[in-house]
């Protein structure tokens, strides 16, 4: 029977010189924490410039700031893992729901007529989401185009797009659905938070317990191997496109919800933060490994390091650098880790 990839280190027969003794732990069970050292040692130089930093009202903010790119970054593992990549998915963050607020409040030219009930801007921003992803998937799957030139062509199309419907104006008038998504707290915890943890809690399980999770693994591994051993790799793909849009589709609604608006910028050059955190991470680019968990800690320590340059009076800016540096490193570690050349 061919072996399906899950993404951790294969098991092996129990011989005596590979057997598990009771105590061991697993490097692929290490390497979801590998950032948590980082995270700890970032957390420890913010105490010492500022005390604050570590307060649970900074931490929370953190999570909130987090928790719109957080989304993308979730959606970007998915199709990572099956062994594709989405480059459309900050256009889907910016487009989505200013599709939904344009139907429903209307533009700034247009004033107070709306083409539905305000209610209904979360269920619309969704289905747009679903929508650009299940166009993704249509075309690189169904199609055999290119998957990297179709999502390139579809980034800057959605973004047109957006400008179109907005005729260049930021949408101010939000509607109370998307304010809740994005500002609100219950018993003292943010919804946008509770939205963002709950959605990688299940990306987690997914990915980590089920048969959807290993075939995603397979498929990212070795798609003919994968299509072998009876897995529909091209249902998989497309169904992974259509979730990663409706992932970008909430992260832009708690975005919007968050500032109270819609630029007809807004997502504009995440998606170079979005690959930053996947790759340090420890996601791979060609497919088949990475985790959620691992992808979390990354997003976690670069939102750190930007609330840590600010507290230290360092330009935003720096952190373009950082994010750089920072892949180059992970890159270097993983090709050292791994023995394996990267293509």
């Amino acid at each position: 029977m061919i072996p399906i990839a899950t993404g951790r280190e294969p098991a092996t027969s129990a011989s005596p010189a590979t057997r598990r003794w009771p105590g061991t732990v697993r490097w692929g069970a290490l390497r979801d924490f590998l950032l948590v050292p980082p995270i700890l040692l970032v957390l420890v130089v913010g105490y010492f410039i500022n005390s604050n930093f570590v307060s649970s009202a900074n931490l929370t903010n953190v999570l909130t700031a987090m928790s719109g790119i957080a989304l993308i970054v979730l959606a970007e593992v998915l199709v990572l893992v099956v062994g594709r990549m989405d480059l459309s998915l900050e256009s889907t963050f910016g487009l989505a729901p200013g599709v939904a607020i344009w139907a429903t409040m209307g533009t700034a030219k247009v004033g107070a007529y709306t083409w539905t009930s305000p209610w209904m801007a979360i269920p619309i921003a969704l289905l747009v989401g679903l929508a650009v992803g299940a166009l993704n998937g249509v075309l690189i799957v169904r199609f055999g185009l290119n998957g990297f030139i179709v999502t390139l062509a579809m980034l800057i199309a959605l973004r047109g797009l957006l400008t179109f419907l907005t005729e260049g104006f930021t949408l101010t008038k939000i509607p109370p659905s998307v304010e809740w998504l994005g500002n609100t707290d219950i018993v003292g915890v943010p919804v946008d938070v509770a939205v963002c943890l709950a959605l990688f809690a299940l990306g987690y399980f997914v990915l980590t317990y089920t048969t959807a999770g290993r075939a995603l693994y397979a498929v990212g591994g070795n798609e003919a191997a994968a299509r072998a051993a009876g897995i529909r790799t091209d249902h998989v793909v497309i169904a992974v496109l259509v979730v990663a849009g409706g992932l970008a589709a909430v992260g832009g609604l708690i975005y919007s919800g968050q500032f109270a608006s819609v630029q007809v910028s807004q997502g504009d050059g995440m998606i170079f933060q979005v690959f930053a955190a996947c790759v340090i991470g420890g996601v791979a680019l060609n497919g088949g490994r990475g985790s959620v968990l691992g992808a979390f800690f990354g997003v976690l320590i670069l939102t750190l390091i930007q609330k840590l340059l600010s507290y230290g009076g360092v330009s935003a800016d720096s952190l373009k650098f950082i994010n750089g540096a920072l892949i180059l490193v992970a890159l270097v570690i993983t090709r050292i880790a791994s023995g394996r050349r990267q293509e």
